[in-house]
């Protein structure tokens, strides 16, 4: 059977970063592999398009640029706000909860001065160009 929008689709995957640093794979020892629907867009673009077409039994390399991904990395989404804004225990690396005009937005804090806490909405693998090594277990 081949991999089309609307079919159940069972994978393994490992995805990894230009560099080959590996960010998440199914194949841990008490991991499943991933069980979706495609063409429900419950993943990433880059993800569906590379698995389309395939055959029950396939393996391939997927390789994802950051617009089919989790998009590009955007200037206007870090911002510096004055330290009493943020908690007092803020370390660099924490993530927080932010209000902006679109509702509640998660932002992770990467740096500290004296001038105020610099806040980043990107998405931490936004503008990184993402490789998957998937094989189709299953198509449904």
């Amino acid at each position: 059977m081949i991999v089309e929008n609307g079919k159940g689709v069972v994978v393994h995957y490992t995805g990894r970063f230009e560099d080959g640093t590996v960010f998440d794979t199914s194949l841990e020892e008490g991991r499943e592999p991933l069980n979706i629907v495609l063409g429900q867009g419950s993943l990433i673009l880059g993800f569906e398009k590379g698995l389309l077409g395939m055959n029950q039994g396939e393996k391939k390399t997927i390789e994802i640029e950051p617009v089919d991904g989790y998009g590009e990395y955007m200037e206007g989404l870090v911002t510096v706000v004055p330290s009493d804004r943020v908690p007092e225990s803020v370390q660099v690396g924490d993530y927080l909860m932010s209000e902006s005009d679109r509702g509640t937005i998660n932002v992770v804090v990467t740096e500290i001065t004296e001038e105020g806490v610099k806040l980043d909405a990107n998405h931490p693998m936004a503008g990184k160009k993402l490789f998957f090594d998937v094989e189709v277990l299953e198509v449904k």
